[in-house]
């Protein structure tokens, strides 16, 4: 049975993008040295944030946003041999916008 996940209120799931393990002139980096990027592409996103008066506010994130992030906002989780992250959209920086023609 296929599984999913759907992240709750302002949840967003997150999957980080990759790190490089080779430089351009083929040295190798190890992955202990190697800073985790702080980008990464929208998998899905909660309801939306309740305000006081109970109504549901949605997000402005959707599935597929590249986005930016900041360093210490999220968890990370496994989910079916899959490194993700779960992070409040307060925690999204940016979404990045490719411009190229």
């Amino acid at each position: 049975m296929a599984k999913s996940i759907r992240p709750l209120g302002d949840k967003v799931l997150v999957k980080r993008m990759d790190v490089a393990e080779k430089t351009e002139g083929g040295i190798i980096i190890p992955e202990s040295s190697t800073e985790k990027p702080l980008e990464g592409t929208v998998v899905a996103v909660g309801k939306g944030r309740v305000d006081e008066k109970g109504k549901t506010i949605p997000l402005t994130l959707k599935k597929g946003d590249k986005i930016l992030f900041n360093k210490y906002g999220e968890s990370e989780i496994s989910f079916e041999n899959e490194e993700l992250l779960i992070l409040e959209e307060a925690d999204v920086l940016a979404v990045l916008i490719n411009t190229a023609k």
